[in-house]
């Protein structure tokens, strides 16, 4: 299984790059691969869907453009979900967990990224059919054949993990993790990453704040406030900093495709919270102080 130490500390989100977001052509996405690796960001999460299973190949063109070496960065990327999609007969959104489609899904994502190996392979959400044993069994054969180097899912709580490990390790769990959304502390999801050293993964960490008028985002303005001067940080730094505190080790999954944010997001992984600025903010998500 893969080392959580192979993977840089922020995570470049792929999923806006392509037709869902930025419709990057070859060079704009080439020259912001270059761009993340100088940043020291140099792990990039992919899904087969994004883009209408057309980002993973964009990319793949891309960074063969880019003359990286393929050692000096680490590919994540999702399986599972069956879209309703003009590339695919699909008649209804579904999950497809059988041995076959996983090692074809791995296999598809093989060629699109123009790579003889990913670093990571999740499956990309829980289904309501899950049965370990096809699941094992493909992930045995990726692992043997050296197609993935290490498995983890996404969007799993730890009950439906412990369904998995029944017939296979799970080395990482990527899940929506923000100071708006954070019932992933809660619920065990974060526990069990750090009780089972899992690599734990925040998908949308900055949350709704930026997205969303509300009453928790304009607490959380007016706490964070006074933190934006006392940290020389920006409220998308101290989003981040909040997630970063976690002992479960977070490596969050910044979406942006913005060369500013990007460096931006690197440069939060310097700052530690102190913990009462980090109670003050979670109490402004909440509305009412800690229990």
């Amino acid at each position: 299984m893969g080392d959580k130490k192979d993977f840089s500390k922020i995570i470049a989100g792929t999923m806006t790059w392509g037709r869902w977001g930025k419709k990057f052509d070859t060079e704009e996405m080439t020259e912001l691969i270059h761009f993340c690796v100088e940043q020291g960001i140099s792990t990039f999460d992919h899904a087969d869907i994004y883009g209408g299973y057309s980002t993973e190949k964009d990319y793949g063109n891309a960074f063969a453009q880019s003359n990286i070496q393929r050692d000096k960065v680490q590919f994540i990327t999702k399986c599972g979900i069956q879209m309703v999609d003009d590339s695919r007969s699909n008649k209804v959104k579904h999950y497809d967990y059988s041995k076959d489609y996983i090692i074809r899904s791995a296999e598809q994502s093989l060629e699109n990224l123009k790579t003889e190996y990913l670093d990571l392979f999740l499956l990309h959400r829980p289904s309501p059919l899950l049965n370990p044993e096809p699941i094992a069994e493909a992930i045995s054969r990726l692992l043997e054949d050296g197609k993935i180097k290490s498995f983890g899912v996404s969007n799993f709580n730890p009950t439906q993990i412990a369904v998995l490990e029944t017939a296979i390790p799970v080395s990482g769990n990527q899940v929506e993790f923000s100071l708006t959304a954070n019932e992933v502390m809660y619920d065990g999801s974060l526990d069990d990453c750090l009780i089972k050293e899992r690599m734990a993964m925040s998908w949308s960490p900055l949350g709704s704040y930026f997205r969303e008028d509300n009453s928790q985002t304009k607490r959380i303005s007016k706490s964070i406030e006074p933190l934006l001067t006392k940290y020389n940080a920006t409220a998308d730094q101290l989003l981040l900093a909040w997630i970063l505190k976690h002992p479960s080790g977070v490596f969050p999954v910044v979406g942006t495709a913005s060369k500013e944010r990007l460096k931006a997001s690197m440069e939060a992984t310097q700052i530690d919270l102190e913990l009462e600025d980090w109670f003050l903010l979670l109490e402004a998500s909440k509305g009412h102080e800690v229990p």
